[in-house]
This record gives structure tokens, C-alpha cells and sequence, in this order.
């Protein structure tokens, strides 16, 4: 079974690694190198999905590949730490993100990224802050300081997008988010190099958290032939929410148009959703303000203590487009980007604990190979397997699985897979 299941595992490096075309990408050392770019981001990533935590690990794994795996991954003895980390503190980040955006592009043309559960394509779009101890000179961090003005340490600031609607939440973009703004006022260009980068198949609707919640932003959206969900909230939008809690905020919970009871450990969780479209084209939201939302949430714990969360939601989709049930699941769903992609790089793959490289240059580089990694384990673990125990099969057993393969697969295990076209992708 270890055989079947290591040549299956390393069919997939096999298969997906050479569709990022990482030979393509603009190598930033200057001079004639020793160890080939492709061999070094290569290294990277399947020392990701086998779930290392540093580059000194990775460097063990190089050192540890089966022999039969050395000439078909292009690493034929082991990789130095230092000779990654030199190359991954000149790296642009924008430059390596094509090959993410080409593995999601890829995903899709296999049909393996088709709404599950909703009737179209969601992405939801999340900001993510990672400090470090280096202050950046350059545009990839913000700097701190302390009460004496002095500087004590930089942050450095992404935006995640998600996609949500498809069974492996795969994430389909990174943005390093400049010093000098914030998630509102980077919302403009991360959209637009999704609408660039993405066709209208993949996707329809973005979803996005307060702080992204504005007109302008909304207009650009519906400009681009999308819609969108905005969370409401009263600092950032004082005359929308309170309009949305006039209309909707003195309705009973018979009042309901659809109710989910969920057992979520030992509470209980009860959730119930309320519409309304009067407020279409309200205060200069026109003509792309459309549905209005009151989400609340009861949680009743096995004490009886029983707590209320109510959130408000705008959107631009008609309100019959989706029914109520529906409506509460693309709710549901952007809280995936925060579940199933930044929990699962901070508890799994230990993106902070502590990061690989504290440079900001370097940090963002290994960043997006760490969102490349993880759209690769998700894809296997969520769409390549076919039965529910196995979509749930925890991540560091997966990863394991992926260790376990490098450092022992046989030449027999490697006997007649295919080698990728990469000239046809091209």
C-alpha cells in the first residue's frame, strides 16, 4: 500500500510542479549561478508540502531525496540554506506570482476548481499582517515605531484571495499591501489584477470585510461586470448601517426567512438571515446597491449561557438571484479565507512561528511558494481524493504522507509516469 500510495503522491509533484513553468520566471541574481533557479524554487516548494519549518530543513530533506526522485525533480545533491536564502531576499514577490495564478488557471481548465454548494464563483478577499524585527527601506513593509518616534519593527502587510466556492479553497492571489496604505485603499488594484488575471468563469462575486466596504470600491466592482458582498459596519459606514438596522434590526426571529441549527462541538449554534431590497441604490449607491442583509448568530453553550452576534451585509446581487439559504452560505463562506487558508498557514504550516526569512523581500518570496504549496496539497487532499474520510484527513498526515514519499520512492514506484508537456502549456 506505502508503494501505491508514494507513486500516486509523487505523481502529483510530477504532474503539477512542471505546470508552473518556473524556468520562465526572471531570475534576480545578476551573475552566472551554480544551482539553477528552477532547482532552488523547486526545492522550496517540496519542502512545503513535506512540511518543513525552516530553510535548514529543507536543506536535510535535498540531502535526504530517494535517488530515484533526484534526476525527475531536477535536485541532484543537497541544496545549501544559504544559497536559498540568498536567492529569495532578491526576489521581486511580484515575480513569482505568475506561477500561482498559472496552477490556479490550470486548476480550472481540469475542472477541478466548479462551484460546490453555490451557484457561482466566489472569491473572498482578506488582509494578513506578519511582523518583523527588519525595518524595510523599501515599499514591502510598514515601519513602527515607539513612543520616542524611533523605529522598532516593520510590518509586513498581504492581502489573501480566496477562492470559496470550489471544494479546495485554493488561494488564487497575494498582494503585498505598500507602506504608505491600507486594505481599502489597496482594493482597487487587488481587484483588478483579479478581473485581469481571472475570467468571469471562475469567478463573479468578491467578498470582502468592512475595511473594503465603500462606494467607489462597489462601483468598480459592478464597472467590471461582478458583484459583490460588503460586511457593514457602523465606524466605516455610519449611514448605511444604521438604515440597514432600521429596516431590518426590529424583525423577530419568526420573522426569519431561513434558520440553520448546527452543532459546532458542545454548543450549538443557531443561525437566521433577513433581506430586504428597499435599500437599492440608496445614498449614492446607485445603481449597484441592491440587497441588504441581517445575518444574526445565537450561540447556546451546554451551560445555558446564550450570546447574539448580528451583522449586517451589502451587496450588488439581485436578491432573488440567490434564495435564502444560499444567501447564508456566501455569508459563510468568506470566513473560509480565515479557516481554511490563514489557520491552516499560521497552525499548519507555521508561516510566523518564526518566518523563514525576516527581510521583507525574502519573507513575501517564500510567502507566495508557501500559497503555491498549499493549493497543491489542497487540490489532492480535496478534489484528486475521492472519499469524504479522506478530504477530512488531517493536513500534517498529509504532509507526512508527501516526506515520506520523497525520501523513499523507488524507481520501480516512478516507472512509467508521465512526464508534463511543458512546451504545449508554454
Amino acid at each position: 500500500m506505502n508503494g501505491r500510495l508514494n507513486r500516486r503522491l509523487i505523481g502529483v509533484l510530477c504532474a503539477r510542479l512542471p505546470e508552473l513553468m518556473l524556468a520562465l520566471l526572471a531570475d534576480p541574481r545578476v551573475r552566472a549561478a551554480r544551482w539553477p533557479l528552477e532547482t532552488i524554487l523547486v526545492a522550496v516548494l517540496i519542502g512545503l508540502t513535506a512540511n518543513c519549518h525552516n530553510l535548514r530543513q529543507v536543506e536535510r530533506l535535498t540531502k535526504k531525496l530517494s535517488k530515484a526522485l533526484r534526476r525527475r525533480l531536477k535536485v541532484a545533491r543537497r541544496l545549501p540554506d544559504t544559497t536559498v536564502r540568498d536567492v529569495l531576499v532578491e526576489f521581486d514577490p511580484h515575480d513569482l506570482r505568475p506561477a500561482l495564478h498559472r496552477q490556479v488557471k490550470l486548476a480550472q481548465r481540469r475542472k477541478a476548481l466548479k462551484p460546490h454548494g453555490l451557484p457561482l464563483g466566489v472569491v473572498a478577499i482578506d488582509g494578513r499582517t506578519t511582523s518583523t524585527p527588519i525595518t524595510d527601506k523599501n515599499c514591502f513593509a510598514q515601519t513602527q515605531h515607539d513612543e520616542q518616534g524611533r523605529e522598532r519593527s516593520g510590518l509586513v502587510r498581504t492581502v489573501t484571495s480566496t477562492l470559496v466556492s470550489s471544494m479546495a479553497k485554493v488561494c488564487v492571489d497575494i498582494f503585498p499591501i505598500p507602506g504608505h496604505t491600507n486594505e481599502m485603499g489597496i482594493f482597487p488594484r487587488v481587484f483588478l489584477q483579479l478581473v485581469k488575471t481571472y475570467s468571469e468563469e471562475l469567478f463573479q462575486v468578491v467578498t470582502a470585510d468592512p475595511g473594503s466596504c465603500s462606494e467607489a470600491n462597489g462601483r468598480l466592482v459592478e464597472q467590471h461586470n461582478r458583484a459583490y458582498l460588503f460586511r457593514l459596519k457602523a465606524g466605516d459606514q455610519p449611514t448605511l448601517y444604521e438604515e440597514a438596522r432600521r429596516l431590518l434590526g426590529r424583525m423577530r426571529p419568526e420573522q426569519a426567512e431561513t434558520t440553520t441549527v448546527d452543532q459546532v462541538g458542545k454548543m450549538v449554534v443557531i443561525r437566521r438571515v433577513w433581506r430586504t431590497a428597499e435599500m437599492a441604490g440608496w445614498h449614492g449607491w446607485d445603481p449597484h446597491l441592491r440587497t441588504v442583509l441581517r445575518v444574526e448568530s445565537e450561540r447556546i453553550t451546554p451551560d445555558g449561557n446564550d450570546s447574539l452576534e448580528q451583522r449586517y451585509y451589502i451587496s450588488s446581487l439581485r436578491l432573488g438571484r440567490l434564495s435564502a439559504d444560499q444567501w447564508l452560505e456566501l455569508v459563510r463562506r468568506h470566513w473560509d479565507v480565515e479557516n481554511a487558508n490563514h489557520w491552516v498557514f499560521d497552525a499548519i504550516l507555521a508561516e510566523d512561528n518564526p518566518p523563514w526569512i525576516y527581510e521583507p523581500r525574502g519573507m513575501l518570496a517564500v510567502m507566495v511558494l508557501r500559497r503555491i504549496a498549499f493549493n497543491l496539497l489542497a487540490l489532492y487532499r480535496c478534489v484528486t481524493q475521492r472519499s469524504e474520510d479522506k478530504r477530512r484527513m488531517p493536513w500534517k498526515d498529509l504532509m507526512r504522507d508527501f516526506y515520506d514519499a520523497l525520501v523513499a520512492a523507488t524507481q520501480a514506484q516512478l516507472a512509467g509516469l508521465r512526464a508534463r508537456n511543458t512546451a504545449a502549456l508554454a
